[in-house]
């Protein structure tokens, strides 16, 4: 039941109606209406996935936070998160530190370069 004209005859391919024919360098596919309906579920799979509608509802926990934040206990504010603050604070001190020296030393070793004998 498949149409066909002169130039298709011996290819499996259904024509328009049905399917949608991409040409290339290579050769010709045909994409048929199962393919573009899987497709279109894919989609709406996605557009489901990323809802800005929650089906979870949270304990709003922003009070708490700016009574944590705005409490003066001499912590700076950039340490009052807990413990995670606390090790990126002092990893990034390190790492700048340590980047600084050694792109000093580079400069030191570039500014006073060995003669040849």
């Amino acid at each position: 039941n498949h149409t066909q004209d002169k130039r298709t005859r011996g290819r499996s391919f259904v024509m328009w109606p049905f399917s949608l024919l991409v040409l290339s360098c290579g050769g010709c596919w045909s994409v048929t209406a199962k393919m573009l309906r899987n497709l279109l579920a894919l989609h709406q799979i996605g557009q489901r996935t990323i809802s800005t509608t929650s089906h979870r509802h949270f304990k709003n926990k922003v009070p708490e936070k700016q009574k944590l934040f705005q409490e003066d206990d001499g912590i700076p504010l950039y340490l009052k998160g807990g413990i995670a603050d606390v090790l990126l604070y002092r990893a990034t001190m390190i790492l700048t530190v340590g980047g600084t020296a050694y792109a000093m030393y580079q400069l030191a070793v570039a500014a006073f370069l060995k003669k040849p004998e």
